[in-house]
């Protein structure tokens, strides 16, 4: 079932009015002014998480997801304060998508193969002390995240977050390791620097004690840790078309589409960023959006200076990532009502503010002659990321075609492009989508390595 805006509030007022916050959690356990400490603090830890059972480490991680729902909202402001970006109530939700559908030990499984010549069994076991470079954008999500799955694979994790959500990652850090503490764990699960910078990651990536690196942010720090000479999971950019034919019901894909795409202000690397329609159904899509979905159309005037803003000389100006319609507006002195939530406007695939990864809720919509134009746009759009792509239509041939050729970690179908984190849809949480190296979707099998365990000529009692 979609999840409209009202839904949406009304959830985060239902969270708001039950929570029982927890005090904060106070003192920086897991902190450390030298990398190489932290990295040392991690692999100790390591030795015992690695002779824990499943059990024990499911414990912490149940402890993990209490406190991340009972400090949800002090984590949600904290971002958003700390940062500028996004928006606290959506946050609120972020924070409890990761505590209850971020999977835990459940995801590990075991293959095994009986016969006349014994037991073979592939297990997944740990890669030890593993290092995570995270994004601003999504700090608290991907550092509690990464961390569940990591701790459930038998691992520790050292991060080396972004210097703009330190004071949030650092809190986020020390309330997983009064979590494992509670429950019986060793402390530095989770561990970081006080001050991260670009030469503290270069020793982490280069530290020999780090055996996997996972890094959540632009292609830069992916090719970073691709070039490390070390085993990477990159989750990089994108830049998420979502295509519209006339079968689609446009009612609802105009509800989605701004759902999908003013969710925590855009900053969501799977969230729409640009439309790709069908010629037909272009107006009557835009005129749902305006008139139902608190759309605001941007004249060609006021394009040309939302684009000065936005793209400041030519380059994505940061101070506007993750700001909502109301404020982006504000930077060009147009003065909207509060139910503005989306920036609209028709314009070729050229246009900066199209091509461009923006994340914020500007949406350019691009007119196709049929779908086969609109196909070839949204491939063109995508830039070859593979990351995410959303699609509107009934025809089942069409939708097929389209998965084919935009070949992406995640298509969503006839839905907002939250519902690919299973919000509103089926399916587990992640804020580490790997499209470029492959893993998609990470989860605690990411994290872990295949062992083969071979008993010949016994155990098998057939």
């Amino acid at each position: 079932m979609p999840i409209s805006e009202s839904m949406v509030k009304d959830i985060v007022q239902e969270v708001m009015a039950k929570m029982q916050l927890a005090d904060a959690p106070s003192g920086k356990l897991g902190i450390f002014k030298d990398m190489n400490e932290a990295i040392e603090a991690a692999k100790k830890a390591q030795k015992v998480v690695r002779n824990m059972s499943l059990d024990q480490r499911e414990k912490i991680i149940s402890v993990i997801r209490r406190k991340t729902r009972e400090n949800a909202e002090l984590l949600a402001r904290l971002a958003v304060d700390e940062t500028g970006m996004g928006n606290v109530g959506h946050k609120i939700l972020k924070n409890h998508l990761v505590a209850d559908k971020t999977p835990g030990t459940e995801d590990l499984h075991t293959t095994a193969w009986s016969g006349d010549r014994g037991l073979t069994l592939i297990e997944m076991g740990p890669f030890g002390v593993i290092g995570a470079i995270t994004p601003c954008t999504n700090p608290q999500e991907t550092v509690i995240c990464n961390t569940i799955g990591m701790l459930a694979g038998g691992n520790t994790v050292v991060f080396n977050p972004h210097p703009q959500a330190i004071k949030t990652s650092i809190f986020a850090i020390n309330m997983l390791n009064e979590a494992s503490l509670e429950a019986g764990g060793p402390a530095n699960i989770a561990v970081t620097v006080e001050n991260p910078t670009l030469d503290t990651s270069a020793i982490m990536m280069k530290h020999k004690d780090i055996h996997l690196i996972a890094a959540t942010g632009g292609p830069g720090v992916v090719t970073a840790v691709l070039s490390s000479g070390k085993r990477g999971i990159g989750a990089g950019a994108g830049n998420p078309p979502a295509l519209v034919d006339e079968t689609a019901d446009i009612r609802k894909a105009a509800e989605d589409i701004v759902n999908g795409c003013t969710f925590d202000n855009n900053l969501p690397c799977i969230a729409e960023k640009e439309v790709v329609a069908v010629s037909p159904v272009v107006d009557e899509l835009m005129h749902y959006m305006v008139t139902e979905q608190g759309c605001y159309l941007a004249s060609p005037e006021e394009q040309d200076k939302l684009t000065a803003v936005v793209m400041k000389g030519g380059k994505l100006n940061r101070k506007c990532v993750g700001r909502d319609a109301k404020t982006l507006l504000g930077m060009i002195g147009v003065t909207v009502p509060d139910n503005i939530r989306c920036i609209i406007f028709e314009g070729p695939k050229e246009h900066p503010l199209i091509t461009t990864e923006l994340m914020m809720p500007i949406l350019g919509i691009v007119r196709a002659k049929d779908f086969d134009d609109a196909v070839e746009q949204a491939v063109w759009l995508e830039h070859g990321n593979r990351h995410s792509a959303h699609i509107h239509s009934k025809n089942v041939d069409r939708i097929t075609k389209y998965a084919r050729e935009i070949d992406t970690a995640i298509l969503v179908k006839n839905g907002p492009s939250y519902s690919a984190l299973g919000f509103g849809g089926e399916g587990f949480c992640t804020f580490t989508i790997a499209s470029r190296t492959g893993e998609g979707l990470t989860s605690a099998q990411s994290f872990t390595k295949r062992r083969r365990c071979v008993m010949v000529d016994s155990l098998c009692i057939r």
